[in-house]
């Protein structure tokens, strides 16, 4: 029994929703949660249902993979989609009479006042007009093509005569923000959108006509992000993977989002010329789209309206001024973001570029930031002499352009770079610092959950540890060379590594508990992940709870496992927590008949984690540190503020219970904010 991959998501989207639902978040961050909840329905469409869609056109009989037959899973999809947006649109009205509350409004191009009509004139004269390309369908041969989830006004106007022109105009939200604050009147705050500033000054754009009548719609268009890499054998894997991303942007459809109140006559007319049909998703929606701007939306109230400041907090062993490598030396350190600075691990970058011992710093990336501190330290150690080999990953997806900017930007400074793996994806998040000399060399270790990215640290919860244990070092080190050397894959003893040891070593952690529950004796498991999708995992799962081993499960995404099924799986408890920050971190815990044992990953439970990329999992010895690790996991389990119980309803029902309220992040914060007084 398995829930699909793609309703689960939608069910983990419609946790996010709820977010922006509930009264005890501040409005604002209500607001952002509409964003991110519009942001992650978009990247479904273009991965996903994109994906579904290929199979639908290629006549593939996917059901064993997908759980149904692509066509029917297509109507599911469409069903609770169309659910979810009208719950949207429901949630920002309401959010909207509680900004007015609050004396804070968003208002439209009907709802100005002269001096505001005056603002809003001059604007769109000095920013806006410069930045549109209004196209009229009569003056072009060809459609015009539409940018992937970019935002359109369609245009239709209306002469004289009922003659009618259809046209175009784009919203140049790249260039300009989507929010703008008008001049408050009597204390009260103002704000419209960019459509609504087009909208307002509409027959400016079309001034040298003479239309009686001009009504605009907003459209969306989503494309299919899948890349069709080439095999021309006389092109670089880079040069393939810039022609694939940029023949993206001509992907095909797979979703158009209009406003409902939209004519039938134009909607035929953009329907019909973009060639889509009931099948390409066509969604009525409101009024706005792109609801993945809301994100940015700007606080023009109180502090209040906004999460209190939670800044990231330092960790006890690490001092400035103080060697980090020496630390590490010492004991093992975990650093877990966005509670405690990222910045750890910059400095300790930029401490491994000058240190005159360290010869050698290699670094796996997969996602980096746009001003990355971490390619700046790696250059730093290029200039200063040091090996530096960076094995970059150029199919992240939709990371990829920012991928191809670094990688020659490392190779122009000197840094060995390299794209991995024919076929494999490198997903695994390491890196290791080499001091000494060839006959007399010491490793140093970086293993984490979460991409090294100072951006994603202040909203991801990941963890990475720093170790000086030697042999979890020569094997990262085994690691690398096989990237540089690809012709034999090395062998592990004590890292867990996809694709060919991490799944079988999971099967055996697991198997371990089973052998122990049936002779009676103390068996569980605890597991923190993302996504729990592979089939073959999940049974394993079943099987364990069948033989009485006790398996919780903190889920932040897709979970395709049913818990609390009579005879299946009763000794299975999963819940979801969505809170302010992005669950992300990897943490598996095994009772290990009373021996437990504890390990870190970069992967989730999913069979392109575990079948088709390098993935690490490893074990985690400190003493102290194995603590943090469960509490990390106990407290989210006993969260009863933000945890959803999952099960086979997926109506994300609150973990509620007669327990003092405990919101496992804001738990966690306090927690570290007394580490130093920990042991």
């Amino acid at each position: 029994m398995l829930i699909n991959r793609e309703l689960s998501w939608l069910s983990f989207n419609e946790r996010v929703l709820q977010e922006a639902s509930d009264p005890d978040v501040p409005l604002v961050e209500r607001i952002k949660f509409l964003g991110i909840f519009s942001n992650n329905m978009d990247e479904f469409f273009k991965v996903r249902v994109a994906t579904i869609k290929r199979m639908i056109d290629l006549k593939i009989d996917s059901k064993k993979m997908l759980g149904e037959k692509p066509k029917k899973l297509i109507q599911q999809v469409q069903f609770k989609v169309m659910r979810l947006q009208s719950k949207s649109q429901h949630i920002y009205y309401e959010i909207l009479q509680e900004l007015e509350q609050r004396n804070i409004y968003i208002v439209n191009e009907t709802q100005i006042s002269n001096e505001q009509q005056e603002f809003v004139r001059d604007y769109f004269n000095e920013k806006v007009l410069p930045a549109i390309s209004p196209i009229l369908f009569s003056n072009v041969e060809k459609f015009p093509y539409l940018e992937d989830r970019a935002i359109y006004l369609a245009c239709k106007l209306t002469g004289a005569n009922d003659n009618t022109e259809f046209a175009i105009v784009d919203i140049p939200t790249p260039v300009l923000p989507r929010f703008i604050q008008l001049p408050a009147i009597d204390r009260k705050r103002y704000i419209i959108l960019l459509d609504d500033v087009i909208r307002f000054n509409i027959r400016e754009v079309f001034a040298i006509f003479q239309y009686e009548k001009y009504e605009t719609y907003t459209i969306k268009l989503t494309r299919d992000a899948e890349l069709d890499i080439d095999n021309d054998l006389t092109n670089s894997f880079l040069e393939k993977i810039s022609k694939s991303v940029n023949r993206r942007r001509t992907g095909q459809p797979v979703r158009f989002v209009y406003d409902k109140n939209i004519p039938k006559d134009l909607l035929k007319y953009l329907v019909g010329y973009l060639e889509l049909s009931s099948d390409d998703n066509l969604i009525p929606g409101g009024r706005y789209h792109n609801f993945k701007d809301f994100m940015n939306f700007p606080n023009v109230g109180g502090t209040d309206l906004e999460f209190s400041p939670a800044p990231p907090l330092e960790h006890p062993r690490i001092r400035i001024g103080s060697s980090i490598l020496k630390a590490i030396d010492e004991k093992d350190i975990l650093l877990h973001f966005p509670y405690q600075k990222f910045t750890n691990y910059i400095n300790l970058l930029r401490e491994a570029a000058i240190d005159p011992d360290v010869r050698k710093i290699k670094i796996t990336l997969y996602r980096v930031a746009n001003n990355s501190r971490v390619i700046s330290a790696l250059m730093n150690a290029v200039q200063n002499g040091k090996e530096v080999v960076v094995v970059i990953e150029l199919q992240a997806r939709f990371d990829e352009f920012s991928n191809i900017y670094w990688a020659r930007k490392l190779e122009e400074i000197g840094a060995k770079v390299l794209f991995g793996i024919t076929g494999l994806k490198v997903h695994s998040k390491l890196t290791l610092i080499t001091k000494g000399t060839d006959k007399k060399t010491r490793h140093y270790s970086v293993i984490g959950t979460g991409n090294f990215h100072e951006g994603n640290a202040m909203a991801y919860t990941d963890v990475a540890l720093l170790t000086a244990d030697q042999n979890l070092g020569r094997e990262v080190e085994k690691l690398f060379d096989y990237f540089e050397n690809p012709f034999k894959y090395p062998t592990f003893r004590y890292l867990l590594v996809s694709p060919q040891f991490m799944r079988r070593r999971f099967y055996n952690l697991i198997d371990a508990e089973i052998r122990n529950a049936k002779a009676g004796k103390e068996a569980w498991i605890m597991i923190k992940i993302n996504n729990l999708v592979d089939a073959d995992m999940i049974h394993k799962l079943y099987q364990a709870s069948q033989a009485g081993v006790s398996i919780r499960i903190v889920v932040r995404g897709i979970c395709s496992l049913v818990p609390s099924v009579e005879g299946m799986s009763d000794n299975i408890e999963a819940v979801s927590i969505v809170g302010r920050y992005l669950e992300h971190a990897r943490i598996f815990i095994f009772c290990g008949g009373g021996n437990e044992l504890y390990y870190i990953s970069s992967a989730d439970w999913m069979a392109r984690n575990l079948n088709a990329r390098i993935e690490v999992a490893a074990p985690v010895y400190d003493v102290d540190i194995r603590k943090e690790l469960k509490c990390i996991i106990e407290t989210q389990l006993q969260d009863n503020v933000k945890a959803r119980i999952l099960d086979s309803k997926q109506d994300n029902r609150h973990k509620r219970n007669d327990r003092p309220s405990l919101s496992s992040q804001n738990f966690l914060y306090e927690y570290y904010r007394q580490f130093p007084h920990h042991p």
